[in-house]
């Protein structure tokens, strides 16, 4: 059945055209209302597409090509087949730049991570390093309160030792004294007894007067001379007695002095006795303390020399930290160099890929070139897809 309607001359749209009306006129050619990309019009389209023909040397003149569409198929899918490998290798080249400027990221990650380390490891062993400075003058300045509180302790013991040595003096002065205290008592006793005895004679001799005043008053009437002078007697044996009691009672008195004087002698030597025992006690303890800034001293040394041996271990951290910054400095200058001999080979592989995409193009253009040289006829439909195709990137 042979198809007389009429359609669009568009290829791509090929769309009954509604025939003309009653009064007649000229047939259309195009669609009025179909609409294509940019809102173009299937007149707009047909014109671009004849446009684009004859850029490609195709003859439309007539509505008719000369092409042979078997050999520009395979022209198409020889020129597809290369084509289609540069793509995979322009894709494997992009995957590697992307591989080796992941790799140069993370090298230069991990470099800047190291450094940061080394440089946190460094301001670690400073702080350390400070840290053992600060401890060690710490320990001098102990060392030298203790030096000075031992030097102390020491003036102390000397001030203690002649406080001592004064109060032992004093305690022997005071045993002297009451010596000499017991000594004079002694004496006081023996007068005393003395006193006693001669009062003992002078009481004797009053009762050997009492007997001869009573001899003498039997004998009164006989003897009135002897009698008045045995009453001379008695009157001095009286007062003799008086004399003696005076002499005792003096004796008593200074016998109570000699026992308060002994009694403030022995409180003297109990206070001697004391200020000696505390003397004693201080020096004790003055010793103690100097043995105990002796045993201060001793440990505030060894924690000095536990400081200068940390202060030491400090400062080789410090250079092995050094060292590792300049070892991690040096791999970052080789990562650096990796990451430019990165960039340079990414640079080649883009001129390889401009390379490529040159050598596309020339394939292309002799895709055109052999396409203009096939001498068989094309469908419209058939330049569609050949432009389509070349027009795909």
């Amino acid at each position: 059945m042979i198809d007389t309607a009429v359609r669009c001359g568009y290829s791509r749209c090929r769309a009954e055209l509604p025939p003309p009306g009653p009064q007649g006129g000229r047939p259309r050619s195009f669609c009025r209302d179909t609409r294509w990309e940019g809102d173009r019009s299937c007149a707009q389209m047909a014109r671009a597409e004849r446009e684009a023909l004859g850029a490609l040397g195709l003859d439309a003149g007539a509505g008719t090509f000369a092409l042979d569409a078997d050999r520009l198929r395979e022209h198409v899918t020889a020129v597809a087949g290369p084509v289609a490998e540069l793509a995979a290798a322009l894709d494997a080249v992009q995957q590697r730049l992307d591989e080796v400027q992941r790799e140069a990221l993370a090298a230069t990650e991990q470099a800047r991570t190291r450094a940061a380390e080394a440089d946190k490891a460094r301001q670690e062993a400073d702080t350390a390093r400070d840290a053992a400075v600060r401890r060690a003058r710490d320990a001098e300045t102990a060392a030298t309160e203790a030096r000075r509180e031992r030097t102390e302790a020491v003036t102390r013991a000397e001030e203690a030792a002649v406080s001592a040595l004064q109060a032992t003096e004093a305690l022997g002065a005071a045993r002297q004294q009451a010596t000499d205290a017991v000594a004079a008592r002694d004496q006081a006793l023996d007068d005393a007894r003395t006193a006693r005895s001669e009062a003992a004679v002078a009481q004797r001799e009053r009762e050997e007067a009492a007997l001869a005043a009573r001899t003498a008053g039997h004998e009164r009437d006989a003897a009135l001379g002897r009698a008045s002078a045995r009453e001379g007697e008695r009157d001095e044996a009286r007062h003799e007695r008086d004399a003696l009691r005076a002499e005792l009672d003096g004796a008593r008195a200074e016998n109570s002095e000699l026992r308060a004087e002994a009694s403030t002698l022995r409180a003297a030597a109990e206070t001697a006795r004391a200020d000696a025992e505390n003397a004693r006690l201080a020096g004790e303890t003055a010793r103690a303390e100097a043995d105990a800034a002796r045993s201060e001293a001793t440990t505030v040394r060894a924690e000095a020399d536990g400081l200068r041996e940390d202060l030491a271990t400090a400062q080789a951290e410090a250079d092995g930290s050094r060292a590792d910054l300049a070892t991690a400095q040096a791999e970052a200058g080789g990562l650096r160099s990796d990451l430019t001999t990165a960039q340079a080979e990414r640079d080649g592989l883009r001129a390889d890929v401009e390379e490529a995409k040159s050598a596309r193009d020339a394939a292309r253009r002799e895709a055109g070139t052999a396409a203009a040289t096939v001498p068989a006829r094309l469908h419209p439909d058939d330049v569609a897809a050949l432009a389509a195709a070349l027009r795909a990137p």
